[in-house]
């Protein structure tokens, strides 16, 4: 369930300066692949554990000036050479996706909170590192931003996720609300649903405010970029809150007709 945005948000768009879509494109495919590792398909716990640690040592050969074994991944070590991108952020990443594999619940946000920073924070910190914008202040608006659209992404998938046998919503939370487990297997949108999704939906867009300013404080094209994703988050957000949290029958997504509105939006 990492890679939160991909789906939603366009990769490498025009948007961006077209000296670094390559490399951009060569980040989410690292990420899109090891996402896929732990999420995809109908292989054994064992096999996807194997190929992400597969990917490790990809990173790890990197990290030691020898040449990966994937082909591609040539490619993405002079990026990374060539950038000085972190390493560190490839491997939260596979940390993250290996978590997907072995954990099914979060006993509480902080949990949550913890997945977030390393299946979506590390993409944003990537990219400032590719904008020469990775400045401690920037960081914590892009973890914000981040974090914030990992927390969307769940609040989107939770139908999904569950038939996967994985709820990443805070166990005490649910409680709280006096929501089951069994309540979500059934889509069921009573009792206490509606105010449980209403929390979610507003400590989600909290956070994505939190990290607003980074579309103001970067330059030009990406921070129109920025502030467009911004705006996207917010707008699916705002349709699951119409939806009185009903995630179980209309799951929320941008359209095509929405980027006009969200382009007006961020200028």
């Amino acid at each position: 369930m990492g890679v939160y945005h991909y789906e939603n948000f366009p990769v490498a768009s025009v948007f961006l300066p077209a000296s670094l879509r390559h490399p951009i494109a060569l980040i989410y495919r690292f990420a899109r692949e090891a996402d896929d590792f732990a999420d995809e398909g109908n292989a054994p716990d064992h096999v996807r554990l194997e190929r992400l640690e597969h990917f490790r040592e990809q990173l790890r050969k990197i990290e030691r000036g020898a040449a990966p074994d994937i082909p591609w991944f040539s490619a993405l070590a002079e990026v990374i050479r060539c950038h000085r991108l972190p390493i560190d952020a490839f491997a939260d990443l596979l940390s993250a996706f290996a978590q997907d594999v072995t954990k099914k619940r979060y006993a509480d946000f902080i949990e949550v909170l913890d997945y977030c920073r390393r299946s979506a924070n590390p993409v944003g910190r990537l990219l400032l590192v590719l904008y020469g914008a990775a400045t401690p202040q920037n960081r914590g608006y892009s973890d914000a931003v981040c974090s914030s659209l990992q927390l969307i992404n769940f609040l989107q998938d939770i139908a999904i996720d569950y038939r996967k046998g994985r709820i990443y919503l805070p166990q005490d939370e649910l409680a709280g609300f006096g929501v089951s487990e069994v309540q979500i297997a059934r889509g069921d949108t009573g009792g206490g649903w509606r105010a449980f999704m209403a929390f979610q939906i507003d400590r989600a867009r909290d956070i994505l405010t939190g990290g607003a300013p980074l579309g103001r404080v970067l330059e030009g094209r990406i921070g129109l970029e920025m502030r467009m994703i911004v705006q996207g988050g917010d707008r699916i957000l705002s349709r699951i809150g119409a939806l009185g949290g009903d995630v179980f029958r209309h799951r929320p997504v941008l359209k095509w007709f929405d980027w006009p509105l969200l382009l007006a939006r961020a200028l």
